[in-house]
């Protein structure tokens, strides 16, 4: 069993719609999932969907974690630091930046590790992305923020000092995945200009088109790798 981890992007999609519904009871709280022949897919922002800051990253990786997930790929929204980084495009990050909130599965542990992306799921989605046709950045980091606002000028001109992309979610699940030892790697759907990048001012409508222009790219992917078993 292998574990797909979506966002608001996906909140209608019919990739899913056949799918068993399944509810899973955890120390953190329940949570619903969908599964397939051979992979299960869990909405990040749970239904009704709740905003980024307070996603129960716990209770999600723990479940995917009870179920049997041998691998995790998520589908993440960003926006980007780089202004040769186009919004529409889609990227595969190898490392990240969370230094505002932190979470683990030790809170009453004195464990450390080192973390980080699993660069053979990362080639393997990559690769998977050049044979359904379609272009997506390998490599860069990505900042996590808090949300659930997006940044102001003055944090951007801090943040792409130090990274590529922005997001609010995949740090957390990688960190958990990590300390579960299940390799973890995303997609990102860089869907906007981060405030300040361009001379442009940034829109909600903006994003919100970007998104649907990448969601076709990203069903075609989800669909590749349910089919490969993430072979």
């Amino acid at each position: 069993m292998n574990a797909i981890i979506g966002g608001t992007s996906l909140l209608n999609s019919s990739l899913f719609s056949s799918w068993k519904d399944r509810s899973i009871k955890t120390p953190y709280g329940n949570i619903r999932v969908k599964v397939g022949n051979s992979a299960v897919f869990l909405q990040r922002h749970g239904s009704p969907p709740v905003p980024p800051h307070t996603i129960n990253h716990r209770a999600n990786i723990w479940a995917l974690r009870k179920l049997g997930a041998k691998k995790i790929i998520s589908i993440n929204s960003v926006g980007s630091l780089k202004a040769s980084i186009k919004p529409g495009t889609l990227a595969i990050p190898d490392d990240f930046l969370s230094v505002w909130s932190i979470p683990t599965f030790f809170d009453k542990e004195i464990r450390f590790f080192i973390p980080q992306m699993d660069k053979p799921l990362a080639r393997y989605l990559h690769g998977l992305c050049k044979k359904t046709g379609i272009s997506a950045r390998n490599g860069g980091v990505y900042i996590q923020t808090i949300g659930p606002r997006l940044e102001t000028k003055a944090e951007i001109s801090m943040l792409k000092r130090f990274g590529d992309i922005v997001g609010m979610t995949m740090a957390s699940e990688a960190t958990l995945s990590m300390e579960y030892g299940i390799p973890y790697a995303s997609l990102c759907s860089i869907d906007n200009y981060c405030n300040g990048i361009t001379n442009k001012p940034l829109t909600m409508k903006q994003i919100m088109d970007n998104v649907r222009k990448n969601l076709g790219s990203i069903e075609r992917i989800i669909e590749a790798l349910v089919k490969r078993d993430f072979a």
